[in-house]
């Protein structure tokens, strides 16, 4: 069996920011690796020509702008393909739509399922999503955007037009199909929207940004694997992110206490029946509240793909988490897993401990 296992920084190269680099790097040689302990998968990638390390059974190297071709071609004789991708521009969706277009099979959701999830106005729009349609008889509580600021709009008071005179501070402010805490920022009060709005539009000038009430709590990723008529809930992790208003993802740990770990996996389950076409691995970032009871606990977004929490869930996995993808692609019913004792400390760049 050949499983192809694309990751969209490692065609970037030198183009990309060392810290997506590194967390691209290691999300790729972890899944990588766990593909090739399956003794009849021959596992392919694809790296940018100035990447000198090779990774799997066939390493493949071309330059960015033969990256449609090559993939193309790649996917086309593999018998699945996983695509580790940012939502942003509508990475992920097309490249799932390549792998279809050549006659391959995804290991992970459909294009309409990511499109959803990755539009976290949709998503989170009343008027539009099915996650805020049915979240009041699902008990999912969202974090709904106030507004929504188009590109390139000179002063912040447009933004939302008459919506901005309602709305309630703090907020976070980041791109409408963002990834990895990209221009995201905590906006503390009404004369700090103009000029934050003016730097994360400088740093994604093309991009449409939201305005999200900022939700106090503990971050956790909750993540799954689904398949068609089954979904295996894994170890919630608790995500360490920056204290300077960005953000910025720096790693976790798991696993969680049983009852927060009990809170999270039945929020994001919840979540993530409600976006049709969903398979493979899901992550749910959510935010866990100050009442036991989970009545304060949120939904912030969900991440049809593989996310960087793999790295610790697979240190702490008593099997092999790819797999229960594999499993989950195939229509076979999953293989059991068990945990490890202890606890687990990762870092976005991959280092374990």
């Amino acid at each position: 069996m050949r499983v192809f296992v694309y990751e969209y920084a490692a065609l970037l190269g030198p183009q990309a920011a060392p810290s997506i680099q590194a967390e691209g790097r290691a999300m790729l040689a972890a899944v990588v690796a766990d593909f090739a302990r399956i003794g009849e998968v021959r596992v392919i990638t694809l790296l940018h020509d100035r990447i000198g390390e090779a990774l799997g059974d066939e390493c493949l190297r071309v330059p960015p702008e033969r990256e449609a071709e090559a993939f193309r071609a790649v996917a086309a004789r593999a018998d699945f393909t996983l695509v580790i991708a940012p939502e942003t521009g509508g990475v992920l969706a097309e490249r799932s739509r390549w792998v279809l277009a050549a006659g391959g099979r995804l290991l992970g959701s459909t294009p309409e399922a990511i499109e959803l999830a990755a539009d976290k106005l949709a998503m989170s729009d009343p008027t539009r999503s099915p996650l805020s349609r049915t979240s009041g008889e699902r008990g999912v509580a969202v974090a709904r955007p106030q507004t929504c600021a188009r590109p390139l709009i000179p002063r912040a008071e447009r933004a939302g037009d008459t919506a901005l005179a309602s709305m309630t501070f703090p907020l976070i402010c980041k791109p409408r199909d963002g990834a990895g805490s990209q221009a995201t920022f905590l906006v503390p009060s009404r004369s700090e929207l103009a000029p934050i709005l003016a730097r994360a539009q400088a740093e994604v000038p093309d991009a449409e940004f939201i305005l999200q009430p900022f939700i106090a709590g503990m971050a956790v990723s909750a993540a799954f694997i689904i398949g068609d008529d089954w979904r295996m809930g894994l170890p919630p992790c608790r995500q360490r992110l920056s204290d300077d208003g960005r953000f910025h993802y720096l790693g976790g740990e798991c696993p969680l206490s049983d009852d927060l770990a009990a809170r999270a996996q039945r929020l994001a389950a919840s979540a993530m029946g409600m976006v049709p076409g969903l398979r493979g691995y899901i992550g749910v970032d959510l935010v866990l509240g100050d009442a036991a009871d989970g009545s304060r606990d949120h939904v912030i977004e969900i991440n049809p793909r593989l996310t960087t929490s793999y790295i610790g869930l697979r240190a702490l996995a008593g099997g092999n988490l790819a797999d229960v993808m594999l499993a989950a692609a195939t229509g076979h019913a999953p293989p059991d897993m068990t945990w490890k004792s202890g606890r687990v400390r990762f870092i976005a760049a991959g280092a374990v401990s």
